[in-house]
């Protein structure tokens, strides 16, 4: 092992980058953690609904096993979703020793049931704040480990490197002052994309920065098209869209449309506790056929020492606009919630670029399928986290099997022009309103024109510096669009009002690559 391969490189300071930071400190590595903002801002700072593993005496691996495979539409890949559940109690037992105050009843760790579970699986801390729980707590042992942190640090590109792995290219958070880091190991854990859409639970940094990356070095993407939509975030003109945890419903909340009606009972049979997918898309069906801006979650039948209790954020939030949940109906609609695909790996977090390893939201092992498990998220950080720490410590050579589709995809053409700020807001609006809950092949296919117009842009004011961020967020759009596009069926998380049902032709992954042949991503190279 040489001195640089000791020292690996971590993007981002979620649950995924700070576990594998301490796993590999405590191998004897010495990381160093690049965050774009400060180290605790993340998506797992705002992870209200827990995470699931099978601890309880009634469950199993492989009982979280079954429900994760079943959530997924049957395109689950297997052999991971195995290495997910088996694995969980002992990651779960990794944060308690690193101090996250998981709640308990008569000293036993307390478990919730969320959509799609079978059992009483989801550990909670702090009730409804469990990502703020884990992220404080492993900054916490970050910190006092010593692991270097660089915030207010961006990744800007990745480029050819050496034997070590790839060469990073680094600046402050303003574009400026470009650093080329020593080639070396470098593990993305970027987070998602969910910001790039209109409305989206997520915090302003999930941009998918780091799959437009991966992807201009060349590194191969999968499952792009599926983008998980929560039902319920809260709905008010001018409030932010605060994410009301489905661990509400499994303690026995429903949702009613505006004339009061209990409408999920006829749609599934798991009813309020159907996967993500149906119930987004019915709460999308009523506010459409009602024209009402939203639908109502009713917690009016839970004992109001349980809401304030179990659920304190929430409670706290819905307080300053006035609304009390044991006494009042909240009003919530879906936003973007969870970014399903990402940069390929294997099952040991390697990317087909050498030295180059993904976990987290960012990766795409597959083992979500076409819809993720509530409870799994943050769960695979830390299992897959584990396995990239080990190979860090022990490197031999691998990386993703090739999907069983594979779509060329040339890099747009930088047409002279600069990115303008103002164009996020596009990207935003785009995702949203055709590449959104409900799809279809009109819309995905103008989204993709401009998407890819966008990401041609070239930096404010650097000729010859690498892309910035409104240029990768365009690039990251037409990247779901373009396998949005590519998918004609109705799988989990991806539907298509003009292919409404799933296709067995469809019952597998679909790859984006990088091709040499530059193109304006227009209409005739849409559809390869």
């Amino acid at each position: 092992m040489t001195e640089a391969t000791r020292r690996p490189l971590i993007i981002g300071s979620g649950i995924a980058g700070l576990y594998v930071a301490l796993r590999c400190h405590e191998l004897g590595l010495r990381p160093t953690i690049v965050t774009k903002s400060r180290l605790e801002e993340s998506n797992t700072r705002y992870a209200q609904g827990g995470i699931a593993a099978a601890i309880g005496p009634d469950d199993s691996p492989h009982l979280h096993f079954e429900d994760t495979v079943k959530a997924g539409d049957e395109i689950v890949n297997r052999a991971a979703a195995r290495i997910l559940t088996d694995e969980a109690p002992a990651r779960v037992a990794d944060l308690v020793r690193y101090g996250v105050p998981f709640d308990t009843v008569e000293g036993r760790i307390a478990l919730g049931r969320e959509a799609a579970h079978s059992r009483f699986r989801t550990l909670h801390a702090g009730g409804d704040a469990t990502g703020f729980s884990i992220e404080e707590a492993l900054k916490r042992r970050v910190l006092a480990a010593g692991v270097e942190v660089r915030e207010r640090v961006v990744l800007r590109a990745l480029g050819p490197g050496s034997r070590d792995g790839p060469a990073a290219v680094l600046s402050d958070a303003d574009g400026r002052a470009l650093e080329y880091a020593t080639p070396g190991p470098v593990v993305l854990a970027t987070g998602g994309a969910g910001s790039l859409f209109r409305q989206s639970s997520n915090p302003s940094i999930a941009t998918g920065e780091g799959v437009a990356i991966a992807f201009r070095a060349g590194a191969l993407l999968a499952d792009m098209e599926f983008i998980q939509f929560h039902p319920t975030a809260f709905h008010r003109d001018g409030a932010p869209r605060f994410l009301i945890t489905e661990a509400l419903r499994g303690e026995g909340a429903v949702l009613r449309n505006e004339a009061g009606e209990r409408f999920m009972v006829g749609i599934h049979p798991d009813a309020e506790l159907a996967p993500r997918d149906v119930v987004s898309r019915a709460i999308d069906r009523e506010i459409q056929h009602s024209q009402h801006p939203c639908v109502y979650l009713d917690a009016t039948a839970l004992p109001r020492d349980l809401l304030f209790a179990r659920f304190p954020s929430i409670t706290h939030f819905l307080a300053t606009y006035g609304l009390d949940p044991s006494r009042d109906r909240i009003p919530v609609s879906p936003v973007a919630h969870y970014m399903i695909g990402g940069v390929a790996t294997d099952l040991e977090g390697r990317a087909s670029l050498h030295g180059l390893y993904a976990c987290g939201e960012v990766a795409a092992t597959g083992v979500h399928g076409a819809n993720r498990l509530a409870g799994n998220s943050l769960l695979e950080g830390l299992v897959f986290g584990e396995r990239v720490a080990r190979q860090l410590l022990h490197p031999v050579a691998g990386g993703p099997p090739a999907p069983e589709r594979v779509v060329p995809v040339a890099l747009p053409v930088e047409g002279g022009r600069t990115e303008e700020a103002s164009q996020f807001e596009e990207v935003r609006s785009l995702l949203w309103d055709q590449v959104g809950i409900v799809r279809d092949a009109n819309g995905l296919g103008s989204a993709l024109d401009r998407l890819t117009e966008i990401a041609g842009g070239g930096p404010p004011g650097r000729a010859g510096a690498p892309p910035g961020p409104v240029a990768n967020a365009g690039l990251t759009g037409a990247l779901i669009a373009r396998a949005a596009l590519v998918r004609v069926e109705s799988r989990g998380a991806h539907y298509r009002a003009d292919s409404p049902r799933p296709r067995k032709a469809w019952r597998l992954h679909i790859g984006l690559r990088k091709t040499d042949a530059a193109t304006s991503g227009g209409r005739r190279a849409r559809n390869p």
